[in-house]
């Protein structure tokens, strides 16, 4: 692990607060490496700990009785996972999962509820955080039940892109086909129809974007809805 790597600043959030609040916090950050499929919540589990990713994807599904699941939103370095321990909450009715690995940072819950309680800078901070979370998994409702396969599989490449360091994301088709709640085979195909454009690359679960603005151009107004409110929220003063 480099240092690069290692900096608890790659993350957004972590990089935002105010460093009276990074000297407290800081010291009790666990840099862990998290791999692909590692579940990290269950629903309904207690929550111990909060994770800052740096360099992974962290995908928070609802999973149905009979096993049938669909992804409510993806959190990388812009975010954290855990966001019920402020909000109120001790558990989640949702299942946090990675999408795609690397390293994330973990924080004792009730070390960032102090800190969210007693602080209104960290506050503010991560309030408008979940409102853009909130925006996330609102609008990827709505991309669910009105635009196509194609459509929600560009919106989910363009999320996960702006997540990683780089244009490479490693997925089987079977999970990106759990995370939209749909067939493989309707990822199948619409995966075959962005690499005949020229779009993607494909390969053995290894998936590359090579005409990123070709693949906004074919994405709904969902991507664009929910980058345009994170954008926003993560400029606004505090």
């Amino acid at each position: 692990m480099t240092d690069a790597l290692a900096a608890p600043e790659q993350n957004h959030l972590l990089a935002a607060l105010p460093d009276t609040i990074k000297k407290r916090l800081f010291p009790h950050l666990k840099p862990v490496e998290l791999k692909l499929g590692d579940v990290i919540y269950e629903s309904g589990q207690p929550i111990d700990f909060v994770y800052f990713p740096t360099n992974c994807i962290i995908s928070l599904l609802y999973v149905m009785l009979d096993g049938a699941s669909a992804e409510i939103s993806v959190v990388g370095n812009e975010g954290l996972v855990g966001v019920t321990v402020f909000m109120g909450g001790e558990s989640t009715p949702s299942r946090a999962i990675v999408q795609s690995r690397g390293l994330a940072y973990r924080l004792p819950a009730q070390d960032l509820r102090t800190e969210f309680n007693n602080h209104a800078e960290v506050r503010v901070l991560m309030l408008r955080y979940t409102q853009a979370l909130i925006t996330q998994m609102s609008q990827t409702a709505v991309c669910n039940r009105h635009h196509t396969i194609d459509q929600q599989l560009c919106r989910w490449l363009l999320l996960s892109l702006d997540r990683l360091q780089d244009n490479r994301l490693t997925m089987t088709q079977e999970l990106i086909a759990n995370m939209l709640g749909v067939r493989r085979e309707g990822v199948t195909e619409a995966a075959g129809k962005l690499q005949k454009l020229g779009i993607i690359e494909y390969h053995r679960g290894h998936i590359t974007i090579i005409d990123r603005p070709r693949l906004e151009t074919l994405c709904c107004e969902c991507y664009a809805v929910v980058k345009r409110e994170t954008d926003r929220l993560a400029s606004s003063p505090r």
